[in-house]
Parts: C-alpha cells; structure tokens; sequence
C-alpha cells in the first residue's frame, strides 16, 4: 500500500544571485513497512528531502501527497496538525526535553493527541519495554547515554502510530555497538508494527540493514535499489 507519492518535487534557495537547487525534481514512492535509507553526500539534498517530506520545509514546486493529503498546500496550523498525527520523527541530536523523564518525554505527543491517560500509559510501557528501557521510565534524559536517549527518542516517534518516521542521521552520535543495538530495535519495529522507516544517513552501518537504498546527487536521484 503505497503511503507517500512525492511528484516532481523541488526545493530552491537563492543564494545571493544564484539559485541552489538542493532538490530537482524528485520523484518518488514509499509503501507501507518499508525500510529505506535516503544516502548522497554532504549537500547532496537528503536532509532537505526529508525535511520536504516531514513539512518541516514547504516546497518550490512539485508535490508531496501522504494518505491522499497533498502536505505542501496545507497551511500552518492544519500542517502541525497534520504532522502530529501521521509522521514521527528521530534526529541526530535526540531533542528530548530535559525537564521531563523518560516516560513523560515518550507521552508527550500522545498528551497533545487527547489521548487518554489509560492509553498514554499502556503504549508508554510497551514501547519502553520494546526499546529496552522500562526500568529507566522515571530517569530524566541527563541520566542517560547517548544510545539510552536515542532509543527513547524512538520510543516518542512511535508513540503517536505515525504512518511513517523520518530519521536523519539517527546514528551519527553512537559507538558501533549501541548502532548496532538501535538498528535491531528498529528492524524489529518496523517488522512488528509495519512502520515505514526512512532514514537520511552517511552511515554504512544503516544502508546495511535497509532494504532499499535511494543514491541522490546535486538534488536528484541518481539510483534506487530494492534488496530482500
């Protein structure tokens, strides 16, 4: 079932009198349950790819439809919304909020989707327990590794059932053994709850593990392998 259809998408900056493509008309499916790493080199336009697609950044042309809702044309308030009910998302720099424990921090989406507190605690725990850190649910983010607090962070992106997640550069900050952890933990949710992930990374260790690989160079797409 295909979940985003993105046609003929760019994004231009002007930079003083030259215009910078950082994405050229790109066009690109994703179905659900899919496990695909976006790679290309610095400044090749993958970040700016993901960010189009997160709406995180509004597009110069072209079109990005997600469940049957063209995202570009939307505007600000409904896009929040938008956002907080179908994409989860996971950065290089974990952005926890540090006031708040783990559990507090896994919730708060849910907190913003009305959702009672019943189900904000049943999904808390199963997530927590998933990524291997329910005995950490009242620790706050300072108490944690940097690998603890990255599986947290994976923990809040699942929690509001997004449609799909978005990590760029998940782990660029971790030791080969806790990426090694993360990706099995991710796998095994993405096999488990058939959740589309799709990652913008450098990392070897990624494109791995990831059943489909989409090369992009100077903003646009120079190949895309599908593995078993």
């Amino acid at each position: 079932m295909k979940i985003i259809d993105i046609k003929n998408l760019e994004k231009i900056y002007n930079d003083s009198e030259v215009k910078v493509h950082a994405v050229n008309g790109v066009n690109l499916s994703f179905e659900k349950g899919e496990f695909a790493a976006i790679v290309g080199p610095s400044g090749s336009g993958k970040t700016t790819l993901l960010n189009l697609l997160g709406g995180l950044d509004k597009p110069s042309g072209g079109e990005i439809i997600i469940d049957n809702t063209s995202v570009g044309t939307l505007k600000s308030s409904r896009l929040i919304d938008f956002r907080l009910h179908n994409i989860g998302f996971v950065f290089q720099a974990y952005n926890l909020i540090p006031v708040l424990t783990v559990k507090e921090n896994v919730e708060f989406i849910m907190l913003l989707q009305g959702k009672s507190k019943k189900e904000r605690d049943a999904r808390t725990k199963e997530l927590l327990e998933a990524v291997g850190l329910i005995d950490r649910i009242d620790s706050r983010p300072a108490k944690l590794s940097g690998g603890q607090q990255q599986r947290v962070a994976v923990a809040r992106a699942l929690a509001s059932k997004p449609k799909f997640i978005l990590a760029d550069e998940p782990t660029a900050n971790l030791d080969s053994k806790t990426t090694e952890n993360l990706l099995e933990i991710m796998e095994k949710l993405n096999r488990e709850e058939q959740v589309t992930f799709i990652f913008s990374t450098h990392d070897a260790r990624v494109v791995k593990k990831a059943k489909r690989v989409i090369t992009i160079e100077d903003g646009k797409i120079i190949s895309d392998e599908r593995r078993n």
